[in-house]
């Protein structure tokens, strides 16, 4: 059964850095359908990082420029470095994976089968 771990939360100062990693166990991360998400308290859940189906990675507006998706082959892991960090970006991330779901005739859309547990950031001002 396919699982994801998170680390590398935690709390720092804003302007500060924080490097998370997900790493999977009887998976294995593609090319597609891949990326970090974060939820905080009172808001929806929001892709941070995001492989999409055409193998593009897609950051929210918010973190553009101060997130960087990467993989890992060889670890078999998915890290979202973070600087320059706000009070805004407070949130719980969690990684998640999947694969192409769809049809020719509605369309094709990432469904994410795997989450991992999440790994709390807390910045402060």
């Amino acid at each position: 059964q396919a699982q994801l771990m998170e680390s590398g939360g935690g709390s720092v100062q804003a302007g500060g850095s924080l490097r998370l990693s997900c790493v999977a166990s009887g998976y294995r991360f593609g090319t597609q359908c891949m990326g970090w998400f974060r939820q905080a308290p009172g808001k929806e859940r929001e892709g941070v990082a995001v492989v999409e189906l055409d193998g593009r990675t897609v950051y929210a507006d918010s973190v553009k420029d101060r997130f960087t998706l990467s993989k890992d082959n060889a670890d078999n892991t998915l890290d979202l470095q973070m600087t320059s960090l706000a009070p805004e970006d407070t949130a719980m991330y969690s990684c998640a994976a999947g694969r192409r779901s769809g049809s020719d005739d509605n369309g094709y859309q990432c469904l994410y089968l795997y989450w991992g547990q999440g790994t709390q950031v807390t910045v402060s001002s």
